[in-house]
């Protein structure tokens, strides 16, 4: 891996009115890295994936892109980035290869060479065979695949995803990280992306927590599960608050009330489940329990439900 920056971002502040959507956000990317962004709605993801992209202003705080100060550099740094937003932005009544053709031209490609870079993205994401076909046809897959054709056919050297596999079943959302994952090596690209999508955050080389516009952690997967020791044991409970005081005195641990349940973790996870239910059994719904995952981590580290939409503009 490079340790060549191609994201530096340093002290940066975002907000709507009186509410702050991002605060002091401060983290780097290198060359050929892969980042994910998660966080439920309302996490700060939106809002950072806006600057980034030059759609919002930076109001307080230092970004640079590329080598590039984006308060300074805004126009010059668009044509070095590829992205691709969560809603479509094919037009849906052109074929594949017009509306490659199309954003070719915005970005000074005509003649030959244009057409010659179309017949490689298409090869490259597997569609050289629906080049002709209407967008309008196309499964939600295959114009994913398409945008992010059309998204590198300029070359960018930065590559930015906004909940790229949304809507997507597992299968095809691998089958497009498998087309990433040799992007970044193929072409000398650096993604950076945003999701909500456990498995999808799994896959990245870090990952980036955010929660209320902070960004909580930002580690390799592995790194950030190992935060969570043992077992992470979650009950669903009649009373939580009641419970989660009585585990702590029978049990000498440290359980937390998230939502309507009470979260524990815990070394052999299957014998202390077995110990407090038959203890209080009465008092509790169900139990799951398990290694720890990126929700287990994503609870410990803010106190509250991954699901919990926390409301971004």
């Amino acid at each position: 891996m490079c340790d060549e920056k191609r994201v530096d971002v340093e002290g940066l502040f975002h907000s709507y009115g009186n509410r702050q959507a991002l605060v002091d956000v401060t983290f780097s990317v290198a060359a050929r890295e892969i980042v994910g962004f998660l966080g439920p709605n309302g996490g700060g993801k939106t809002s950072l994936f806006n600057i980034l992209t030059t759609l919002a202003p930076i109001r307080e705080g230092t970004v640079r892109l590329l080598g590039r100060d984006l308060a300074d550099e805004a126009s010059s740094v668009r044509r070095y980035l590829g992205v691709v937003f969560q809603s479509p932005s094919l037009d849906s009544s052109l074929s594949v290869s017009e509306n490659l053709r199309h954003h070719g031209n915005l970005y000074g490609l005509s003649g030959r060479s244009l057409k010659r870079r179309i017949d490689e993205v298409l090869e490259q994401f597997d569609i050289e065979d629906r080049a002709k076909d209407m967008v309008q046809t196309l499964s939600g897959g295959l114009q994913r695949r398409a945008e992010l054709a059309k998204a590198i056919l300029h070359r960018p050297p930065l590559l930015l995803l906004d909940e790229p596999s949304s809507g997507l079943d597992a299968l095809v959302r691998r089958r497009i990280w498998g087309y990433m994952d040799a992007l970044r090596h193929s072409d000398d690209v650096t993604i950076v992306l945003t999701t909500h999508i456990l498995d999808e955050a799994e896959m990245c080389d870090r990952v980036g927590i955010m929660d209320a516009g902070v960004l909580v952690a930002l580690e390799a997967p592995d790194v950030l599960k190992s935060r969570v020791r043992g077992d992470a044991v979650y009950i669903d409970a009649y009373v939580p608050e009641l419970l989660c005081r009585k585990l702590a005195e029978r049990f000498a641990c440290n359980p937390v009330v998230v939502g309507k349940s009470v979260c524990v973790e815990c070394q052999n996870g299957h014998e202390f489940v077995r110990d407090f239910v038959s203890e209080f059994s009465e008092e509790v719904r169900s139990v799951r329990f398990g290694k720890p995952t990126l929700e287990d981590v994503f609870m410990k580290l803010t106190g509250h439900s991954f699901k919990e939409d926390r409301g971004e503009p």
